[in-house]
């Protein structure tokens, strides 16, 4: 998908390096309002934005997209101000390219956009799997020590009964700690 946000029409030597190079334009927009929908309607892989400075706006849009439809953007640009490159940077965009629409550095800067998207993908799956085995670790532990203090036992037997009872139900033993949370909590 190409955004034309720019008040010198960047977008036909775009369009036109983009098509030389091998890539279909599946949608030209001549700004980015609406952006998110625009995406959902065309699902293109790559979003590649060109504007003269990015407004406001436009990086609310990206900042959308990215949280709820994420791809790689790449936007070309006039504005080398290292404010907007940090905000364009918080917004999703993926490789920011100031005063750069040559159409023989097109292939290199897409494929370079892709990588870092996926590797960024790859890092914030990483993360959250990590909170999440935290989570899950930390309602394990609160569980255990409800278990010791109900039944007095030490640390090793609560998690033998909470592990015990995880497989009688065929439940996970996070579901176990959460349920034995749940108990304690309605108790008060």
């Amino acid at each position: 998908m190409l955004v034309d946000d720019a008040s010198h029409g960047v977008a036909g030597p775009l369009y036109d390096g983009l098509i030389t190079a091998g890539y279909e334009v599946v949608a030209v927009a001549n700004d980015a309002r609406s952006l998110l929908e625009r995406v959902a309607v065309d699902s293109p892989d790559v979003i590649i934005i060109a504007s003269d400075s990015p407004t406001r706006d436009t990086l609310e849009q990206l900042a959308f997209v990215t949280a709820r439809q994420p791809r790689p953007i790449v936007l070309f640009t006039e504005d080398g101000e290292s404010g907007t490159i940090q905000a364009a940077l918080r917004a999703g965009v993926s490789a920011y390219i100031v005063d750069g629409t040559h159409p023989e550095r097109l292939k290199p800067i897409l494929d370079v956009a892709v990588a870092r998207f996926e590797r960024d993908r790859e890092l914030r799956e990483e993360l959250e799997s990590a909170h999440a085995r935290l989570a899950e670790r930390k309602l394990i532990e609160r569980a255990k020590g409800l278990v010791m203090r109900q039944k007095g036992v030490d640390e090793e037997e609560a998690f033998r009964l909470m592990r015990r009872l995880a497989m009688d139900r065929n439940r996970r033993l996070v579901e176990v700690a959460q349920q034995i949370i749940d108990v304690a909590d309605l108790m008060g």
